[in-house]
């Protein structure tokens, strides 16, 4: 990848990590108030998404929406080592921004525009993480339809959550969706688990091979957060130390869950 030393909010293949974590059935109830939580923020900030809006504005009522709901944010602050802290409580990503965009008051969103909301509220010490990609009035075909293959080849990757499965199938699935609907998944950016830490292992790669990686068991729960681009998956960092956007400029879209391996299958736990 282009930063070897990038950590990122969303998981970057390259950090180190905490060990990895089993929940507790109490830490799995505690996970899924906190993942509601974090569902029903998007679907209060989805009736800003209007031309006109700055990020900066969205960014100001999810801090004001976490705070009346007795959540603090995960990423404000958040600082890597030897890393800038982030400035925003929510990430807002635009058209060809992969992930991590700064919120803005100079960035105003325009008719025709695609957003990714990333939001990771932390209520009673756990984290729920989760984003879509909205539209911003009328958009055009093209970029629906990378919308659409986005969210699809997420929820693929979540069928394949199961206890004995295999990180790779995961992943496998999301490629193979993806790039038979002709989009690139980028390969710097995985999922990651959480839980009381922001980021632990497993990592969760959206392009892989069956029967490879880590054998799947109950109670570990994690992230499939797939980037689909519609060229390349090739990246590049903005000088802020944060802002990940296309090589090549044209658009991205990402979706993201947090997911927990059940007794015999997978429950989402960002569900509104």
């Amino acid at each position: 990848m282009n930063n070897q030393n990038l950590l990122s909010i969303g998981g970057n293949k390259k950090q180190n990590r905490n060990a990895l974590v089993l929940l507790s059935s109490r830490e799995l109830d505690k996970m899924r108030v906190v993942g509601k939580l974090a569902a029903s923020l998007l679907d209060h900030l989805e009736p800003m998404v209007q031309p006109g809006v700055s990020t900066k504005d969205l960014d100001d009522e999810a801090a004001r929406f976490m705070k009346a709901n007795g959540a603090i944010s995960a990423t404000i602050g958040y600082a890597p080592p030897n890393h800038r802290p982030y400035p925003g409580h929510v990430c807002t990503s635009v058209n060809e921004v992969v992930c991590h965009g700064i919120p803005s008051l100079k960035q105003v969103l325009k008719e025709g525009d695609i957003i990714n909301i990333d939001v990771t509220p932390i209520l009673d010490g756990y984290h729920g993480d989760t984003s879509r990609t909205f539209f911003v009035g009328e958009v055009s075909d093209k970029a629906k339809k990378l919308v659409e293959v986005t969210r699809e080849s997420m929820m693929r990757g979540i069928a394949e959550v199961k206890p004995g499965g295999k990180i790779g199938d995961i992943g496998a699935a999301i490629q193979e969706y993806a790039e038979g609907n002709g989009y690139s998944v980028v390969r710097d950016m995985v999922g990651h688990g959480v839980g009381r830490q922001f980021h632990t292992e497993p990592q969760v790669p959206h392009y892989g091979k069956r029967g490879t990686g880590l054998k799947l068991r109950k109670g570990m729960v994690f992230t499939i957060e797939p980037m689909l681009n519609e060229g390349s998956y090739d990246l590049k960092f903005l000088k802020d130390g944060w802002t990940v956007i296309t090589k090549d400029g044209k658009l991205s879209a990402q979706f993201e869950h947090t997911v927990a391996v059940t007794d015999d299958g997978v429950e989402i736990l960002t569900l509104p």
